[in-house]
């Protein structure tokens, strides 16, 4: 019993003692903890109200400014393939050889038949000389008329020139000027009339087709300039311009523009490229896209006030270019941003402005 009294005394105690110190402890102020935090090392920027290039991307296909197929034009055995594919050829140039012999034949028995509609003219002429001696020229042509029908003559040039014409059918020449792609036969393969030999592309223009959203169509114009880095050669641009913007939106909201390079050098249609188009906006506030974080689904800029201590603002951010990006609401012109070690940044929470 004498150890007992002692021992409820001093758990009165202690009990007394830590309701004190709770109570004490809830009477420091907030701020006294916040300055016992160090401060977080910041970089800062201003948002400023400036010309905004809004850079609309998109990646296609390099194409000729001109593709031509060429024919044959008749049917027969590929005698001969004169070009290799990448070849540079001319316009009019041959580019294959068809078996000749049965063209050659024909045109060989349409001069015979011609030859011996000149005798047959010859003694017409004869029979209707009279008639040819006429003082009316009327007569005279009529009767020169029938005799050219009734000795053959009329039809034999016509045949002459139609054997001429199937036998220059056995050369298959280049339509366009430019550069031979996909050979689709061999020597002496069996061609029909008609048949694809071959495609000409005309390399020295080129064309990059991309598809832009809808919602941006507006901000593209004919004539506007554009940046193209081919996947070949990603780090130097090429300067573009828009050529085209096709009319029509497809089923993914989508629309077609065509771009004109200004060089081919060291390109080939096929190759993959990426577009920058760029659209410049005129008084939009901006900061650098590393100022805005998302919190729950929602932009945040954090701003530095009285040089010492962050907020939080919500802001509608607009257009981006991949450096900047546009402020519609939120914060005003000229306020101090907050671009580095803000993901996990709280309200009102210190802050060290570093400038190296």
């Amino acid at each position: 019993m004498r150890f007992l009294v002692p021992f409820s005394l001093l758990s009165f105690l202690a009990i007394f003692s830590c309701s004190e110190a709770k109570e004490d402890s809830q009477e420091i102020p907030a701020e006294s903890f916040r300055n016992e935090v160090s401060a977080t090392e910041v970089r800062v920027a201003t948002a400023e109200s400036k010309s905004f290039d809004y850079l609309i991307n998109a990646t296609g296909k390099l194409e000729a400014l001109s593709e031509v197929k060429a024919l044959v034009e008749r049917e027969g055995y590929l005698e001969k393939v004169q070009v290799l594919e990448g070849q540079l050829v001319q316009k009019g140039q041959v580019i294959a050889t068809l078996d000749r012999r049965e063209a050659e034949f024909a045109l060989d028995k349409a001069k015979i038949n011609l030859i011996k509609a000149q005798s047959e003219l010859e003694v017409l002429k004869v029979q209707f000389q009279l008639a040819l001696e006429s003082k009316d020229p009327q007569v005279v042509k009529t009767v020169q008329e029938r005799i050219r029908v009734n000795s053959g003559l009329s039809l034999a040039e016509v045949e002459l020139k139609e054997a001429e014409l199937n036998l220059a059918r056995c050369e298959v020449r280049a339509p366009v000027s430019g550069r031979i792609a996909n050979i689709k036969f061999k020597e002496g393969s069996l061609v029909t009339k008609n048949a694809e030999f071959a495609e000409i592309l005309s390399t020295d223009q080129l064309l990059l087709r991309v598809k832009v959203l809808e919602s941006d169509v507006p901000l593209i114009s004919s004539s506007q300039k554009a940046e193209i880095y081919p996947i070949s050669d990603p780090q130097n641009a090429l300067q573009g311009t828009v050529l085209a913007i096709n009319p029509k939106v497809d089923e993914n909201g989508l629309v077609e523009v065509t771009l004109r390079l200004a060089t081919s050098k060291n390109l080939l249609p096929g190759m993959n490229a990426r577009a920058i188009i760029r659209a410049p906006q005129s008084n939009s506030l901006v900061v650098p896209k590393d100022a805005v974080v998302f919190r729950s689904g929602r932009a945040v800029v954090f701003t530095v006030e009285n040089g010492k201590e962050s907020k939080w603002n919500y802001v509608e951010v607009g257009r981006d270019n991949g450096r900047e990006i546009e402020v519609l609401d939120g914060i005003p012109e000229n306020a101090t941003v907050i671009t580095s070690n803000n993901l996990q940044l709280a309200h009102q929470a210190p802050v060290k402005i570093v400038t190296e």
